[in-house]
């Protein structure tokens, strides 16, 4: 097991599944301890678990980021178990079947969205910021090539991240907290393939200027280098990782590409 993180705390969120619990399993296995947040408890719990069975140190904490006392709350219970943080890892956020559309969305749908998708990451940020500070810290928001394409509320939202990353940067820069986000494109995720239809995916790859789908590793890797003092002159930037998609997407066939490659 590498020991780059070691002595490292890092609290995740939606690591239930998905990219949320290859980030929280890449942290561990460079020696971190991994606060593992969702709302989903099990999900939680079960990726808790196969840290812990692989040799690793992990604590399973029910969350919903859009209620700020709960996400103080968790912060509290991560610092009481690991001490103070080094790492926030915003990644929790949802979708709904209607993606692909704005104007038609419930007012409720679309709130919720946006309490999630972006409060939740503000909500998470503040809690963290003095533990943070005292770490000279890192956040990671995760944003998504959708926020890039105008394609409906979910674009709206992570273009909105994209936006809410600049600000935190410019603000936590005199604690010493850098500041920075990952755009996925479409990612070997069950929560984003089960979106993306296999002729919609076959599509997707052809646009790419990377002949191959992204795997979890693509942005599991970035997260560990812009947490590293390796990217110490790394700050308030949104790194796409699309197989050069959104460069070449004149290729595409036109289809609904508002992705969900959060989880």
């Amino acid at each position: 097991m590498s020991t780059r993180y070691a002595g490292k705390a890092v609290f995740v969120t939606g690591a239930g599944a998905g990219i949320g619990r290859a980030y929280a399993q890449a942290f561990a296995a460079e020696g971190a301890a991994i606060a593992v947040t969702d709302i989903d408890s099990g999900g939680a719990v079960e990726t808790a678990q196969m840290i812990n069975d692989a040799g690793g140190r992990a604590l399973a904490l029910t969350l919903d980021v859009s209620n700020e006392e709960d996400v103080q709350r968790a912060v509290a219970q991560a610092q009481a178990a690991f001490g103070e943080l080094d790492v926030l890892i915003n990644n929790a956020g949802i979708a709904y079947g209607e993606i692909y559309q704005l104007t038609s969305m419930s007012p409720e749908r679309l709130r919720r969205m946006f309490e999630v998708n972006v409060l939740g990451m503000l909500y998470c940020a503040r809690a963290c910021r003095d533990t943070l500070r005292r770490r000279a810290g890192v956040v990671l928001n995760m944003s998504s090539m959708a926020a890039y394409m105008a394609n409906g509320a979910y674009s709206l939202t992570k273009a909105a991240v994209n936006n809410l990353t600049l600000v935190l940067a410019d603000e936590f820069a005199d604690d010493g907290i850098r500041v920075n986000g990952i755009a996925p494109g479409l990612m070997a995720s069950p929560a984003a393939l089960q979106n993306v239809n296999a002729v919609f995916q076959q599509r997707i790859r052809d646009a790419q200027l990377v002949a191959r789908g992204g795997e979890m590793s693509d942005v599991t890797h970035l997260a560990l280098f812009l947490a590293s003092a390796e990217a110490s002159f790394i700050n308030g930037q949104t790194l796409l990782v699309d197989g050069g998609f959104l460069r070449h997407s004149a290729r595409a066939i036109p289809v609904p590409l508002a992705l969900l490659p959060n989880h």
